[in-house]
């Protein structure tokens, strides 16, 4: 028996499924090529929904979170189950603007196909080739849909020579529209040989005759290119061919399908998502020529606390395991973890082991979630994609498994955040209410960052663009009731010195009773970039006594968190103290240790201070058509380009760049390349800033300390 489930909210119920009835499909596009409307029309067509929502209403089943209806981008993936001829589809609807690629990428990782929608009036954009690039990584088999060929200006043909363009001859259509614009009125099915004319009422359903006389000659050309795509997936068919025998509808079908699941061939389907035209054979492809959830490949892991792979098979049998994708923080139910079941079940009201965590979790409900509806369950089976609540410790990337059977699967690489910005409350004493959302934030969002830098006292947030972090500070506001600003980071620079010099420390202070007396010669030498700070005793015959040398060194580093040049912190000198004296009365542990400062700042403004800034090893990689303006921009920032690397159109430059000029690269980069190029940035050394850029920097702390 297999399990049923049934949603309270809806009144959805669907009979169970096992792991070779199931398809998990990502619908993957470039923003604005409508996804959400297809996925919304085809739960529509499916019979899961009883109202064809519209993204502009703000009513759609999986663009159902308040910045989404807002902005009217989808922000995050949502999962929307549907029953379609015997199977089971889990759609996943994705976002398609760049600052949520993370979401695209988790997506990617559970699902064993995509469909890549594709706008008729834009064709292929950057999205386009960023999502294609994701599912080549992923090895996953595909499909694309034309969207939105009844809009004015669409031009299906025009689309697919960009689609064979981009990906290559394998792109074959296995449809072509019957009029476009307003005139669309249906497809003709090249491996059918027949006209699906589409109603219009939203309703989708489809009529099936005979292909108008006018597209006869366009349909054999086309389905030709169709037979002999076919046949090339088997050696017997194409002999087949060959002989001049021609092939079954159900011949075709199977072929295109072993092409399919080969990657050898890329079906395209065509539509009209918003007046629900051209689902039903969408979700007749999904099911019969996409790979089922038992046709994945075996998934490989280890063995907890050992450096020992083992593996899962896609099979009910198999030990239990599955990954959290995606981790949500509901605000009436709390936190939701999302998971894909790779193998063997997992049963409500029992336990799990978090094999990423050691840790066993008390598992309650369990659920599938169609949009924000919880459709309850009494198991998930290999295959199947779900949700649980109230975990204690479990987030995204862990593994869940039987724990006599442990493994640990491969994390989901979510992309290094790009854009960062200083972030403080408006209202003083909202501390606490800012961290308690950050730390909310960060459980949902591996590709968000938070980092309480010590160096420049500032809290910094970091994201894939402007509107990541713009949704970050508004749902701060929605959730959390904390109004918060947004600034430029503060560069950490820091403070050295190229000279050295000697400089006597003198504090005496009679002020009756007994006074202050601390005396220290003290010598400052640079020391190589990175090493820090030394401290050296050289003092003989007791001129300073032994327990006040602690206190000088100690004067020394409290001055150096604040160097002369701009008040940023010294790094990398040798301090030796060599000389002094005390008074026997009047000598104490605070005057050598302000002795000891004011012998610090005298000898390090005799020294030739410098400011140093922090240089970053950056990495752009771009279509070989920008390199020129890439170039040009990465010497402007005062960048060393330190190499080249050509690949498949792309060129990787390897370049080394202060960070005081990476701030607002993430939105520059994406403009200069129209989103076509991407980078990556880590710290690599810190270097001295030029003598004219120093100037500015010193004028501006000086200006911001009177300010103050």
């Amino acid at each position: 028996m297999f399990a049923r489930f049934t949603s309270f909210k809806t009144g959805l119920c669907m009979k169970g499924y096992n792991t070779e009835q199931i398809r998990n499909v990502a619908f993957v596009s470039h923003g604005g090529a409508g996804k959400t409307s297809l996925t919304e029309a085809a739960l529509f067509t499916a019979g899961a929904i009883n109202r064809l929502g519209r993204v502009e209403d703000g009513n759609t089943t999986t663009d159902f979170d308040p910045d989404e209806i807002k902005r009217v981008v989808t922000i995050g993936t949502a999962l929307a189950p549907l029953e379609w001829e015997g199977a089971k589809i889990n759609l996943l609807d994705t976002p398609g603007y760049f600052d949520f690629v993370g979401d695209v990428q988790a997506a990617l990782r559970v699902v064993e196909s995509a469909v890549v929608v594709v706008c008729a009036v834009s064709g292929v954009e950057v999205g386009t080739e960023k999502v294609w690039g994701f599912a080549d990584e992923f090895k996953l088999p595909r499909a694309i849909f034309i969207n939105k060929v009844n809009r004015e200006n669409a031009d299906f043909d025009r689309t697919l020579e960009q689609l064979r363009q981009f990906f290559g001859v394998k792109v074959f259509p296995l449809q072509f529209p019957l009029g476009q614009e307003e005139s669309f009125r249906g497809v003709v099915d090249l491996v059918k040989m027949k006209a699906l004319l589409f109603q219009k009422d939203g309703s989708g359903a489809v009529n099936e005759e005979e292909i108008p006389a006018e597209f006869n000659d366009k349909a054999a050309e086309m389905r030709e290119k169709v037979i002999e795509a076919a046949a090339e997936t088997d050696d017997a068919l194409m002999e087949k061919y060959l002989e001049e025998e021609s092939l079954s509808e159900e011949e075709v079908k199977s072929a295109l399908r072993k092409g399919t699941m080969e990657g050898k061939i890329v079906p395209v389907l065509c539509g009209a998502a918003t007046t629900n035209c051209g689902l039903q054979p969408l979700l007749d492809l999904i099911v019969s020529a996409l790979p089922s959830a038992a046709e994945r490949p075996p998934l490989q892991g280890k063995i907890p606390g050992k450096d020992e792979e083992t593996t899962r098979e896609p099979f009910i049998t198999d030990p239990f395991s599955a990954l959290v994708f995606k981790t949500v923080a509901d605000p009436y139910v709390g936190r939701i973890n999302y998971f894909r079941v790779f193998s063997g079940r997992m049963k409500a009201d029992a336990q799990v082991y978090n094999s990423s965590k050691d840790k066993t979790e008390r598992v309650g409900n369990l659920f599938f979630m169609s949009g924000k509806n919880q459709i309850q369950t009494d198991e998930i089976v290999a295959g199947d994609i779900g949700a649980v609540t109230k975990l204690s410790s479990t987030v995204t990337n862990d593994t869940f498994c039987d724990k006599a059977n442990p493994i640990v699967f491969p994390p989901i690489e979510f992309p290094e955040p790009v854009l960062s910005f200083a972030m403080e409350p408006k209202s003083k004493g909202d501390e606490e209410k800012v961290s308690a959302g950050l730390a909310r934030f960060l459980e949902e969002d591996p590709s968000f960052s938070v980092e309480r830098r010590t160096d420049t006292k500032e809290v910094v947030i970091s994201g894939m663009g402007d509107t990541h972090l713009d949704v970050i500070v508004e749902r701060l506001s929605k959730k959390f009731g904390v109004e918060v600003e947004l600034k430029t980071p503060k560069v950490p620079y820091k403070e050295t010195i190229r000279g050295s010099s000697s400089k006597e420390g003198k504090y005496k202070k009679q002020s009756g009773g007994r006074g202050q007396y601390g005396h220290v010669h003290l010598s400052l030498t640079p020391m190589t970039r990175g090493e820090g700070f030394e401290f050296e005793d050289k003092i003989v015959g007791g001129v300073v006594p032994r327990q006040y040398i602690p206190a000088v060194e100690k004067g020394i580093l409290e001055a150096m968190e604040e160097g002369i040049v701009a008040g940023y912190p010294v790094v990398d000198i040798k301090a030796t103290l060599y000389d002094g004296s005390y008074h026997p009365v009047d000598s104490s542990e605070m005057a050598f240790k302000i002795a000891g400062a004011m012998a610090f700042r005298g000898a390090m403004e005799q020294s030739e201070p410098i400011l140093l800034e922090p240089i970053m090893e950056v990495e752009v990689i771009i279509p070989e058509s920008y390199m020129g303006d890439i170039m040009g921009d990465l010497n402007s920032r005062r960048g060393r380009i330190q190499g080249m690397t050509p690949g498949e159109g792309l060129q990787t430059i390897k370049a080394q760049v202060p960070l005081a000029e990476m701030f607002t690269y993430a939105i520059e980069l994406r403009s200069m390349t129209q989103g076509r190029g991407q980078f990556t940035m880590k710290h690599s050394h810190y270097e001295e800033v030029p003598p004219h850029e120093s100037e500015k920097i010193a004028a501006a702390a000086k200006a911001a300390k009177e300010e103050k």
